[in-house]
C-alpha cells in the first residue's frame, strides 16, 4: 500500500506540474488566448506626467501620417522548421537614400500601432521596415517569443533591406519586448551595414520579467511556477526560458546603443535598465525620463526623447 500511495503521489503531482506550467504557459506565450492582464493592468494605466495635450497631438499627428504615407507589405518564411510566414509593413521614401530603420513593436502589440515611432525616422528621411513579431499581427505562430526566436527573424529583416539595397545603413529600434527583441538580436553575428541599436524600455530576461510578474500579479514565488511553465515552454514553443536573456546577448554586443527608460515603469521595473546598461560594454548611453510609465517616455517629453535619440543616432549615420 506504500508503494501505491507514493505512485499515486507522484501522479499526482506530475499531472498538477504540468497542469500549472501549461495554465501559465497559455497564460503569457499562447499567441491565440487573450491577453486581459494587459487590458486592465493598473501598471499599464497612463501616468499623471503624460499632458494630456501633448498626447491628443501626438495622436493627430499619427492620425495624418497615416492618411498620407503608403505602406507595402512583405513577407519571408523563417529559417527554423516552422517556416512561419511572417509580415511587415515597409514606408519607402520617394527620393533615394540608404538609410532604413527596423521599428519592433511590443507584446501584444503589432506594427501598426507604432506609428509614431515609424513617424519619427520617417521624417528624418529613413526608409522604415516595422515588423509583426511571430504570433502578432498579420505574422503566423501559435506562440508569444519573447524577443528570443524574434531575434533571429530580424536578421531575416536585415537580409531582406539588403536584398534591396547593398549599402542600406540600418538602425534597430525597439519598444517594450521589441526593445528586449532588439538586445537579443545585438550579440548576434550582425552585417556591417547595421550601425547603432536604440531600445526603449526592454527587459533583462524572460526568466526575470515573468519572475516580477508572477509576484506583481499573482504573488506568486518563482519555484516552482517558471519551472513548470519552462518544461511546457520548451514542448510547445522549442525554447528555454533561462537562455532568452538580452543580458547575455548584450555581453557580446559590439554596437553602439541607447536605452530609454521611464522612471516611473512598473511593468518592465525600472531597475532593469540600470541592469542591460551595464551589461553593454561598448559605446553607450542611457536617457532616463521622469515620471514615464512603460512605454510612455515619447510622451512624457517628446523634444527630449528625439533629441536625443538623433544626437545618438547621428553620431554613426
Amino acid at each position: 500500500m506504500i508503494v501505491v500511495y507514493i505512485l499515486l503521489a507522484i501522479v499526482i503531482i506530475t499531472a498538477a506540474f504540468f497542469w500549472l506550467g501549461n495554465y501559465f504557459y497559455n497564460f503569457a506565450l499562447n499567441a491565440r488566448k487573450e491577453k486581459k492582464f494587459i487590458q486592465d493592468n493598473p501598471n499599464l494605466a497612463r501616468s499623471e506626467a503624460v499632458m494630456p495635450d501633448v498626447a491628443e497631438l501626438e495622436n493627430y499627428n499619427d492620425d495624418a501620417f497615416r492618411k498620407q504615407v503608403p505602406s507595402s507589405s512583405i513577407s519571408i518564411l523563417s529559417r527554423d522548421k516552422l517556416q512561419l510566414k511572417l509580415h511587415a509593413n515597409i514606408y519607402e521614401q520617394e527620393q533615394m537614400t540608404d538609410k532604413w530603420a527596423i521599428v519592433v513593436h511590443g507584446y501584444g502589440a503589432r506594427a501598426s500601432v507604432m506609428t509614431r515611432w515609424i513617424r519619427g525616422f520617417y521624417e528624418k528621411g529613413y526608409h522604415v521596415l516595422a515588423p509583426d513579431l511571430r504570433g502578432h499581427g498579420e505574422s503566423e505562430g501559435d506562440y508569444i517569443g519573447m524577443g528570443w526566436h524574434d531575434r533571429l527573424d530580424i536578421l531575416q529583416w536585415i537580409d531582406e533591406i539588403l536584398a534591396k539595397n547593398q549599402n542600406a545603413t540600418i538602425t534597430l529600434f525597439g519598444i517594450s519586448m521589441g526593445g528586449a527583441t532588439v538586445m537579443m538580436a545585438s550579440g548576434e553575428n550582425l552585417p556591417a551595414n547595421v550601425k547603432v541599436i536604440v531600445e526603449d524600455c526592454g527587459y533583462t530576461s524572460v526568466q526575470d520579467i515573468f519572475a516580477y510578474q508572477l509576484k506583481d500579479l499573482f504573488k506568486l514565488p518563482k519555484f516552482p511556477v517558471l519551472n513548470a511553465a519552462n518544461m511546457v515552454t520548451k514542448i510547445r514553443a522549442g525554447f528555454d526560458l533561462s537562455e532568452a536573456s538580452a543580458l547575455e546577448k548584450l555581453r557580446k554586443c559590439e554596437l553602439p546603443m541607447l536605452f530609454i527608460h521611464g522612471d516611473a515603469d512598473r511593468f518592465v521595473p525600472f531597475k532593469m535598465v540600470e541592469e542591460v546598461f551595464a551589461a553593454a560594454d561598448t559605446e553607450k548611453e542611457k536617457l532616463i525620463i521622469p515620471g514615464a510609465g512603460h512605454g510612455e517616455a515619447v510622451l512624457v517629453n517628446p523634444k527630449l526623447y528625439w533629441e536625443t535619440i538623433w544626437s545618438f543616432i547621428d553620431r554613426y549615420i
